[in-house]
């Protein structure tokens, strides 16, 4: 892996989609979808929307899943992109796909993809990772101490590749492995907590 300065690149008229997978039914929260949680006083899916255009990415696309009729009713989606995968029980791949597909169609060339049970991510997160954005053939990540988090940066020419590996709860992981000496690593350990709420015991992060 290459490691990237913690200075933002010059600006570009590139256009770097926010992509928020908030699928997930919260199997191990007893069913409470994630995207639906509270935090500081809004939901998840709110939060993370937020995040990603404080971050300097736009448009963005929502890929929901889950008690998608509650979240849409509930959030502030408006000037989203909202995805609704019926196959979200698969897992977290079949969300990173129809996401995938999403952004495509708006010509975007990049995607950026944040994770809705990630609240302790912020916009400088966000930010330091899209400054890595250099071609539609980028590949970048946060990483924490040394270690690759979220969020993860692909170019548009990646996509299709990324799409065919991602499978039940793999995501992107298997793509990434494979091309581990190409990612831009960019720490941001300094800006943000990479936990994640995923049993009721992490539900103490939350505010």
């Amino acid at each position: 892996m290459t490691s990237t300065p913690l200075s933002p690149s010059p600006s570009t008229p590139a256009v770097v989609a926010g992509l928020l997978l908030a699928a997930g039914g919260g199997r191990r929260l007893g069913g409470r979808p994630k995207a639906l949680l509270e935090h500081r006083g809004s939901l998840l899916a709110d939060h993370a929307v937020r995040t990603l255009r404080d971050g300097g990415c736009g448009p963005v696309h929502v890929v929901l899943g889950a008690a998608a009729d509650e979240v849409r009713a509930r959030a502030e989606l408006s000037g989203c992109s909202v995805t609704v995968n019926p196959e979200w029980t698969e897992g977290m791949g079949s969300s990173l796909r129809a996401g995938l597909d999403a952004v495509a169609a708006s010509g975007a060339d990049a995607a950026l993809v944040l994770l809705v049970d990630q609240p302790g991510i912020g916009a400088r997160a966000v930010a330091r990772v899209r400054a890595a954005y250099r071609s539609r053939t980028s590949l970048a990540a946060a990483s924490y101490e040394g270690e690759r988090g979220h969020p993860v940066l692909f170019g548009a020419d990646l996509w299709a590749d990324i799409a065919a590996g991602a499978v039940g709860d793999q995501g992107a992981r298997a793509y990434l492995r494979a091309h581990r000496d190409a990612i831009t690593l960019v720490e941001c350990s300094d800006v943000a907590q990479a936990y994640d709420i995923d049993t009721t015991e992490d539900l103490s992060h939350l505010e």
